[in-house]
């Protein structure tokens, strides 16, 4: 068994992005992210094999995808991306953790 609590064992200082796997198997992959003020870069589009479900559990952040559509995304709001949907993030607030939990599937 794992046990573990997504809101402890945060950084101080959060320079880059965090991606940290939860648990994988051969058709799930589950992620705790952390943000604070990091974006995509202005050129980068995540094109993923993969169907994302993801829902932010604390913060904000702002999604945008390839056909200019913006998604804002506070605590509690969640968003299932289709596989091979070009989208980036946008925003993610500068003052606080942004805590995201993704599925893959």
């Amino acid at each position: 068994m794992i046990t573990g609590n997504l809101f402890e064992n945060i950084p101080q200082s959060i320079p880059d992005e965090i991606f940290e796997t939860i648990v994988e198997s051969n058709d799930v992959k589950i992620e705790r992210i952390i943000s604070k003020g990091q974006t995509s870069p202005k050129d980068f589009w995540y094109d993923q094999d993969k169907n994302e479900w993801v829902v932010v559990l604390q913060g904000k952040a702002t999604l945008l995808f390839d056909n200019n559509e913006l998604i804002e995304l506070s605590a509690g709001d969640y968003i299932n991306i289709p596989a091979h949907k070009k989208h980036r993030v946008e925003y993610t607030d500068p003052g606080k953790e942004t805590i995201w939990l993704a599925v893959f599937y």
